[in-house]
């Protein structure tokens, strides 16, 4: 494999199964061969985990937008007497999964929302637990870190009790986002009404100790640094070390259209987008899944993004909001053969799979694989 020569030393150190430092991260988010940076990530990706890549067919339920924490770079939030402002009721989320239900072959729910002033913990509670009493053979990945901790601080309860109530009720697995750049001063700046940095971590390594997998995320593209975003791969690679209890790691470039930095932020290039999933692959020996987020990258991006170290395309999504509402261009949804038909097109073998990535189909492209995808 060609390298450049000031980076022969990253490449032997990535070839011999070296840890790369700090140093090396920053290094890499300064080199301009952006072909190279592809190569070594997908040499890495290769020899992680091969040529499958996952996807799930899910229903996305965002509960609600009325939000507490009005993060300057989310265009989700409102107060709950704005414009679009809404609040499902548990028969109105009940009615969105069964709607979405009429795909045959729909396997889970991603739920997360906003942060709502009144509503109680045990109201989502029963939102959750009736969503798996209702559709008891959907898995449930459902809210971030910065919704559980939410939840102390309206219930009452600890950290360990609120987790353990929620898996009680029927959720599987954590959601990645809210970890945003894990910097006080990021924090301080776009979403001080949140949970902090080491809130977020200590949420996911307390629901890895009860066996709750959880995603981990990084928004870029904002007012961090590239030395904040090295540092937020390696406070993630940190607790993998510990906990070994995240299942996913997903690059969230910011999209600046209709939010409070919308003016003064560009959104992110397809370069950078290529160059921060190569990175993060690299940087994250220990994550076995990079996720391709189609939504935010769009979908030409996301899969030029198999070659860059990414082995997760998420889903088919249906209903998303969050995303879309801060000028997300790419569809509201995909149809399953689209999603295969992206990662074989890629050279790769697509794979469903639940929320903790225990695989449901593997399609090998044999005319029983397409009966199963077309629904005969």
């Amino acid at each position: 494999m060609f390298s450049p020569k000031e980076y022969q030393d990253i490449e032997d150190k990535v070839r011999s199964g070296i840890r790369l430092s700090r140093e090396d991260g920053i290094r890499l988010f300064h080199c301009t061969n952006l072909a190279w940076l592809g190569m070594l990530a997908d040499y890495a990706r290769q020899r992680m985990c091969g040529d499958i890549v996952y996807y799930n067919v899910n229903c996305h339920v965002n509960l609600t937008n009325i939000c507490t924490s009005r993060c300057k770079f989310c265009a989700f939030g409102r107060d709950a007497d704005d414009a679009g402002a809404f609040a499902m009721t548990k028969e109105q989320a009940v009615a969105l999964v069964r709607d979405a239900m009429r795909d045959p072959h729909m396997a889970g729910l991603h739920v997360v929302s906003g942060l709502h002033p009144t509503w109680t913990f045990d109201h989502y509670l029963d939102i959750l637990r009736t969503l798996h009493e209702t559709f008891p053979t959907l898995y449930i990945k459902g809210f971030t870190g910065v919704e559980i901790t939410h939840f102390v601080e309206i219930s009452g309860l600890s950290l360990r009790e609120v987790l353990q109530k929620l898996k009680d009720a029927g959720l599987q697995a954590i959601a990645g986002g809210g970890a945003e750049i894990l910097s006080d001063r990021i924090r301080g700046e776009l979403c001080p009404k949140k949970a902090t940095a080491d809130e977020w971590l200590e949420v996911a390594r307390t629901a890895h100790s009860l066996g709750i997998k959880s995603n981990a995320s990084m928004l870029y593209g904002h007012i961090e640094t590239l030395e904040e975003r090295v540092d937020h791969l390696l406070r993630l690679r940190e607790l993998q070390d510990e906990t070994h209890g995240f299942q996913t790691f997903i690059c969230f470039p910011f999209l600046p259209k209709h939010t409070e930095l919308g003016k003064t932020v560009r959104q992110t290039s397809a370069w950078d987008d290529l160059r921060t999933m190569a990175i993060s692959r690299l940087m994250l020996d220990n994550f076995r899944n990079i996720k391709a987020y189609w939504v935010m990258l769009t979908v030409p991006v996301a899969q030029i993004a198999l070659g860059f170290g990414a082995n997760d395309i998420d889903g088919t999504i249906h209903k998303e909001t969050i995303l879309h509402d801060a000028g997300a261009t790419s569809p509201r949804a995909l149809q399953e053969d689209t999603i295969i038909r992206i990662i074989r097109e890629a050279g790769r073998i697509p794979a469903a799979c639940d929320c903790n990535f225990n695989i449901l189909h593997v399609f090998d492209g044999s005319e029983e694989e397409r009966n199963v995808v077309n629904g005969n």
